[in-house]
């Protein structure tokens, strides 16, 4: 790409470009950790009313900050959706004893149920499907799994994506069979045709769970190299990697804004299209991310307190 373009004669109207992001981006939804939150002195001064807040759950964290964070953003007015790793998970006692919590002093609702990262189960679950076939959930008004588009070189070592693609057929059979309202939530990508190719496919093979799709915040480049490697980001991370290689933009922090904006023009165009919300990763910090859908979402991204 020239990095001066005069010339521009198919360019669509650039009065189009907000109104698709804005509305591609209502009722999107950030994750954040106990340590990332005690940042924030308010989330209503960020982000818009009612945006869903996942809180991740990384192995060693007590499930008392868990609960703690859960119970803050509730009474800050954001629909909580905690994780629920099952291989950080020892039994079904502890299990239940989590969503007992989340719900006696959060009044949460929902939950974000997946294996997680760890390579070693701490007990008896170690597939998401475990925890969703376990009851523990009964009750719950909305079930998230997760999605993988580029695959996923833990569950399928020889680079294919048979056995995810298995678990997502039997994830949307789940979905016929629960009273809670299901989608699919993405790890984080940087290329939209992919995207759109995976969540064509997904449709064609009768998976009808709708699609969040995973968004990296805007971060430094080596910030996003790191964590697209350490999460398996595969294919798309020829994107950051031919970034890294222009000495224009080597020093100029990563922003979505291209990346959703292709997905968002397509959804304007086809709006039968699977993606049905944007889920941020805020890998360059909360602050800087909400900074972002402020600034490109208009009346989506404007903060509770604005």
């Amino acid at each position: 790409m020239a990095l001066f373009n005069f010339r521009r004669e198919a360019a669509a109207p650039a009065t189009n470009a907000p109104a698709e992001m804005e509305a591609f981006l209502k009722g999107f939804s950030i994750e954040v950790m106990p340590r990332t939150a005690e940042k924030v002195e308010n989330f209503r001064d960020i982000l818009p009313a009612g945006t869903r807040v996942y809180i991740a759950h990384i192995d060693g964290t007590p499930i008392e900050d868990m609960v703690a964070t859960a119970k803050r953003l509730n009474a800050e007015g954001f629909p909580v959706m905690p994780h629920f790793p099952a291989r950080i998970i020892k039994d079904k006692a502890t299990l239940t004893d989590w969503v007992a919590r989340y719900k006696g002093e959060a009044d949460v609702k929902q939950g974000l149920i997946l294996a997680g990262g760890v390579a070693q189960p701490a007990g008896d679950f170690h597939t998401s499907m475990q925890l969703l076939e376990s009851g523990a959930f009964d009750g719950f008004e909305r079930l998230h799994v997760a999605g993988h588009p580029e695959g996923n070189k833990d569950i399928d070592p020889d680079g294919s994506d048979r056995m995810v693609m298995e678990a997502a057929r039997w994830k949307s059979a789940f979905a016929e069979r629960t009273d809670a309202k299901m989608a699919m939530a993405t790890q984080f990508c940087f290329e939209a045709d992919p995207v759109i190719a995976w969540v064509d496919r997904l449709k064609a093979e009768g998976i009808a769970l709708p699609v969040h799709i995973g968004v990296a915040g805007p971060a430094k480049l080596q910030t996003l190299i790191k964590f697209a490697i350490a999460c398996g980001v595969g294919p798309s991370l020829r994107v950051l990697q031919k970034r890294a290689m222009d000495v224009t933009k080597l020093l100029l922090p990563y922003e979505p804004t291209e990346f959703v904006g292709a997905l968002a023009a397509h959804k304007a165009k086809n709006p039968d299209f699977g993606i049905e919300s944007v889920h941020f990763f805020p890998l360059g910090g909360i602050k800087t991310n909400a900074t972002w859908t402020t600034e490109n979402a208009g009346a989506s991204g404007r903060p509770a307190n604005a």
